[in-house]
């Protein structure tokens, strides 16, 4: 029971970070200092969402909350990038937006939840950063530090909230957490160098 309550609180305290850091990153999307890339957001929804469903699958238990959290808060933000994020879309963005939906009908296809969840943990971090790293690596100030590094943790905190640990259940937050963690230190690496 001590077990169970414990992934409880891993899983509440993982929301409650996830909250503060899109809070930060909301406010900076209205000021205008944060420019979300939609392509970006739109496949972090549909990516939280299918490993939702694949921690679900798996009995994942409380971790799944968080994944579900990201997919509602995610397609939030896609909606608003829309209207007040980054408008250069290039070719290249098209294209992995595209991939993106390649490789979701291959997992359709498949019906494998393991591969599924191997597949979209790789479109994670190549279709959906691609576009937000190529924009940042121009634009480093257009996004917000905290908020991705509040998303690392938060990620870290859904691991301990799972409750089966397997490649399904862990793969995509172990992930999401290094990637978080890399993206600050790229942004705050081109700061630096746009300083100099």
């Amino acid at each position: 029971m001590l077990m169970f309550e414990s992934k409880i609180i891993f899983a509440t305290i993982a929301i409650f970070i996830g909250l503060f850091g899109y809070a930060l990153y909301y406010n900076d999307i209205f000021r205008g200092k944060t420019k979300p890339h939609a392509f970006s957001w739109l496949v972090w929804a549909s990516l939280a969402g299918i490993t939702f469903f694949g921690q679900i699958f798996d009995q994942g238990g409380y971790g799944a909350w968080v994944s579900a959290f990201t997919t509602v808060i995610s397609f939030s933000i896609f909606i608003l990038a829309l209207w007040k994020g980054e408008k250069n879309i290039t070719i290249s963005d098209k294209l992995s937006l595209l991939g993106t939906g390649v490789a979701l009908f291959l997992w359709y296809v498949t019906n494998n939840p393991l591969a599924s969840i191997i597949l979209i943990t790789v479109i994670y971090t190549i279709g959906g950063f691609y576009p937000t790293v190529r924009k940042s690596y121009s634009k480093p100030q257009e996004e917000t530090i905290l908020t991705y590094f509040l998303d690392g943790i938060k990620w870290g905190m859904a691991l301990f909230a799972l409750e089966n640990y397997s490649v399904i259940t862990s793969l995509y937050p172990l992930v999401a957490f290094c990637m978080n963690l890399l993206f600050v230190g790229l942004l705050i690496i081109r700061r630096c160098h746009k300083k100099n």
